[in-house]
């Protein structure tokens, strides 16, 4: 039986060896998991040991994990697939673990193989325990630029080899430790950066790849969150106002929700609820920033759009425990899933310079129910974090004739169709496919896990049959707390 286990050269099994040294690989048993809730899953796992400074090979070194999850066939292909995670923060192995049946189509003949990126996960973890609010601007700047010095103080490596034009070099590090050609890639949101990137610069190890939620190297993200997020808010009460059971029972949505927002910076609630996941009792002020923040995330998935109308009407009519409840689950889970140090590492050395390229006005951002609170957070952050390796090219677009898919959610609030366009534009073996009313991440939606099992065997979007994936469609809106009309 051919198996990775045979083939690894550089992977050490929690060693502190140097970067130089190279062994067999001594895979042990494992089970990866993506938090409360979620099966283990049986897989094999080692530790990739790299230089923290590439440049630096005889320098400090990081321990990189990595989990493969072996093929249904006994003789699996010989190219791997490699999921990366997005945020920037999110661990790539736990990803995967919430994520695993959008790639069993690709499991029955191809090992799965998954490394947390440096900064991630068990990666030369770079997180500190500050609130996750920060990122969204519910901090002063003064406060901002003070708890993010002390969160670079605490850190235990240096952040400036944590970008993704090192997480590449690691990636290809690995590719060749698995003693493998070739590699087929899949980037969901952030990941896709990464993906992107490492098909820049190993096009010869790049097989396939696949990009869900795709950030445009061009576009510097950051500005047009507050963009995107009012556009995808825009289409809901557009929904909502064609749908004739929506448009009967919450007749006025859109003007209640601004009402909402003016009453709320007036004069912000207390809200007491039960912790949906701890159940303890928990106090939580509610003002216009907590409605805003609770509805961008609300707008990542169509299950959780189709409540957004009954829960702006329950706040508007006073009861503010449903709207609070989602948004406290939906955050507390982003926060334990995000390392906010890495988080920082990426966005400022790779967008934050960059800006003031992207043509947002401050009354554009004034305009969006965000406003520029978000931005003004990250501004802050980035003042004073130290800019990290950034490879020459890494903003213009890949220039490839490599098979690559590009999926797109036609509501997705923070990485719209439009960013997939601008990315594909020198791709010249490409296909771009967009779920209607879809939000972010696609690869889980509908019949997509056989469309890119299929994509990924024929390593072709020539004959790529897509058409079932016409046929998906948003969940219709809740009319109350029983769920949709019949």
């Amino acid at each position: 039986m051919k198996r990775f286990a045979l083939t690894f050269a550089a992977l050490l099994a929690c060693s502190a060896a140097s970067a130089q040294e190279t062994t067999s690989l001594e895979l042990e048993d494992c089970r990866i998991r993506a938090g409360q809730g979620f099966p283990g899953i049986k897989a094999r796992c080692g530790v990739l040991v790299r230089p923290e400074d590439p440049s630096n090979p005889d320098g400090p070194t990081v321990e990189l994990r990595v989990a493969v999850v072996e093929a249904l066939s006994l003789e699996p292909e010989p190219d791997p697939f490699l999921p990366i995670a997005g945020g920037p923060g999110q661990s790539t192995i736990e990803f995967y673990a919430s994520y695993a049946t959008a790639f069993e189509a690709v499991r029955r003949t191809r090992d799965i193989v998954l490394m947390d990126q440096r900064g991630t996960g068990e990666s030369a973890l770079l997180h500190c325990d500050i609130d996750e609010d920060i990122i969204e601007g519910q901090y002063s700047r003064e406060q901002t630029i003070e708890v993010t010095g002390d969160c670079l103080a605490s850190l235990p490596h240096d952040p400036r080899f944590f970008t993704t034009s090192v997480a590449v070099q690691d990636l290809e590090a690995l590719r060749q430790a698995l003693g493998v050609p070739q590699v087929n890639l899949y980037g969901i949101s952030y990941g896709s950066r990464v993906a992107q990137h490492f098909l820049r610069r190993y096009p010869a190890s790049t097989r396939t790849v696949v990009l869900d939620g795709v950030a445009a190297p061009q576009v510097a993200l950051g500005p047009g969150v507050a963009i995107e997020a009012q556009n995808a808010l825009d289409a809901v009460f557009d929904r909502c106002a064609e749908s004739a059971d929506c448009s009967e029972r919450f007749p006025t949505i859109r003007r209640d929700f601004d009402t909402l927002r003016a009453a709320l910076d007036d004069s912000p609630v207390t809200v007491s609820l039960p912790h949906p996941t701890r159940g303890t009792r928990e106090e939580l002020e509610f003002g216009s920033d907590e409605v805003a923040g609770a509805l961008r995330l609300l707008s990542y998935s169509p299950q959780t759009v189709a409540l957004m109308p009954l829960l702006i009407d329950e706040a508007v009519n006073g009861n503010f425990q449903p709207l609070a409840a989602q948004f406290t689950m939906i955050a507390d889970t982003m926060s334990d899933a995000m390392a906010i140090g890495m988080h920082n590492a990426v966005v400022c050395t790779e967008d934050s310079p960059y800006f003031e390229n992207e043509a947002i006005t401050v009354d554009d951002l004034e305009a969006t129910y965000i406003g520029p609170l978000q931005l003004d957070a990250l501004e802050a952050i980035c003042s004073i974090w130290p800019k990290g390796v950034l490879d020459e090219e890494f903003k213009t677009p890949v220039a490839t004739d490599a098979p690559v898919l590009l999926l797109s959610g036609e509501a997705d609030p923070i990485t719209p169709p439009a960013y997939a366009d601008l990315a594909a534009v020198d791709m010249t073996n490409a296909l771009h496919v967009t779920g209607r009313l879809q939000g972010h991440g696609q690869a889980i939606v509908g019949c997509m896990p056989d469309i890119i099992g299929d994509f990924v065997a024929a390593a072709s979007v020539t004959e790529l049959d897509t058409s079932c994936f016409d046929r998906v469609f948003a969940m219709p809106f809740f009319l109350d707390f029983s769920g949709p009309s019949p």
